[in-house]
């Protein structure tokens, strides 16, 4: 049968099904890009728990090695990765050898290794082939890629908010009047809120913070110059507050987390007189416990303490112009003025921020000053209340932390060291670093 001319070229011209072919063909891409999201997704998908895991893991490693061992902390962040992502589904996304202790350097956003530290740590956890626990793919496994080897990374650090290791920092109100000057680097911090009366000086690079500004209770804010750019929105757990008797029990047992390097036995001994105590009645380099007289255990005046530990039940009184040294005084009493000082009580050695000398207060009670309370590297930590009245000096180095609240008078000078609290105690916060 002849074709004709006519009908080849009908036949060339027929467009009849081309839309089939292309149908076709965008079913095809249409495979291949909802194939390709609906694995990227699941991959993005699996990162995202990772990282979640990975987050949990490294903070509950860091909160146990605090106080924990290594493989104790380990083995913690291994079970908190389990219980976000369950073995039986997701293999082993966090092995022992993922999580490494060491340090975190901020600015080269750099760890380095160091399995003693407990300032850092660093965890990975994964979902990869090596593992036999590779994030699978779905329409991509047409193609040839059937998995997915997946990653995450977190870094967790400690850190000590700068109010804590010097400055106020109150759970409750703070309560300051006037004429006070607070110098470059010093900080106020409350849970609450902060109180200031008028005539008040900040100087550039001082910090004031509470969770809301709006409960700020000033007369008049121009009348405090520097306070409006020192303002700043925070709230932070101060969480030594809940280790106040943890501590006190530690310096009684002669604990080396919280001994001095100054005391050089530690085995407690007792102190025969309550009243009127001189520095004749302490041994240098030991830690001494009392039995009071009438619960109260009082230094008298002008007496310069050097080099001891003192844990007792008893409420403390010092005279005036008590200096502390090398000294920690630890009270169980809860009494709301557990330890009260007459005027010119020093907490710490006058040795412009240098390395040692300084002192630590610390109570399960309340803390009362009279005028001219000085302190030179030296920490208040009372569960209660502190009060001081006029004339304080803190202007080297002064922390004063309260789970109630702090009151001060006026015309006080206050000064940020950046050194020679070393011996301050501490309860790091944690935060996440990378």
């Amino acid at each position: 049968m002849a074709i004709s001319l006519n009908n080849f070229r009908t036949f060339q011209d027929d467009e009849t099904g081309a839309m089939t072919i292309f149908g076709l063909q965008l079913f095809m891409c249409g495979l291949i890009f909802g194939g390709l999201a609906v694995d990227v997704g699941f991959a993005y998908k699996t990162r995202t728990e990772l990282q979640v895991a990975a987050d949990s893991a490294a903070h509950a490693a860091l909160y146990i090695r605090q106080d924990g061992d290594a493989e104790e902390a380990r083995a913690a962040a291994v079970a908190i990765a389990e219980a976000a992502l369950n073995p039986l589904v997701y293999g082993d996304v966090l092995l022992p050898t993922d999580v490494q202790f060491g340090s975190w350097n901020r600015e080269t956003q750099t760890f380095e290794i160091d399995d003693t530290s407990r300032e850092a740590v660093l965890i990975n956890t994964a979902q990869i082939a090596e593992r036999t626990n590779a994030a699978r793919s779905f329409l991509l496994n047409f193609v040839g890629i059937d998995h997915w080897d997946v990653n995450a990374m977190a870094v967790f650090e400690t850190y000590v908010p700068a109010c804590q290791r010097e400055g106020f920092t109150a759970e409750l109100e703070v309560d300051l009047q006037s004429n006070n000057h607070f110098k470059e680097g010093f900080c106020i911090h409350s849970n609450s809120y902060v109180h200031f009366n008028n005539n008040n000086t900040f100087e550039p690079g001082v910090i004031v913070s509470m969770p809301d500004l709006d409960d700020l209770d000033v007369p008049n804010i121009d009348k405090n110059p520097g306070l409006a750019e020192a303002l700043r929105e925070k709230h932070f757990e101060n969480r030594i507050l809940n280790r106040i008797l943890d501590i006190i029990a530690g310096l009684e047992s002669g604990d080396p987390l919280y001994v001095p390097d100054y005391i050089t036995n530690t085995i407690p001994i007792e102190i025969q007189t309550s009243q009127n105590v001189e520095a004749a009645d302490f041994t240098p380099g030991r830690i001494h416990t009392t039995a009071c007289t009438n619960g109260t255990f009082k230094i008298k005046n002008n007496v310069l303490l050097q080099d001891v530990v003192l844990v007792t039940s008893c409420d403390v009184t010092f005279g005036s112009g008590v200096v502390l040294e090398n000294v920690i005084i630890a009270s169980k009493s809860t009494d709301v003025r557990s330890m009260s000082a007459a005027n010119g009580i020093q907490v710490g050695r006058d040795d412009n921020c240098a390395e040692g000398g300084g002192a630590q207060l610390l109570t399960l009670g309340g803390m009362k000053f009279a005028a001219e309370l000085k302190m030179f590297g030296g920490q208040l930590l009372a569960a209660g209340d502190i009060e001081f009245e006029a004339n304080a000096n803190g202007i080297w180095g002064a922390a004063i932390l309260s789970g109630g609240n702090i009151d001060g008078t006026s015309n006080a000078e206050m000064g940020f060291c950046g050194a020679g609290m070393e011996d301050n105690f501490e309860v790091p916060l944690f935060r996440l670093a990378g």
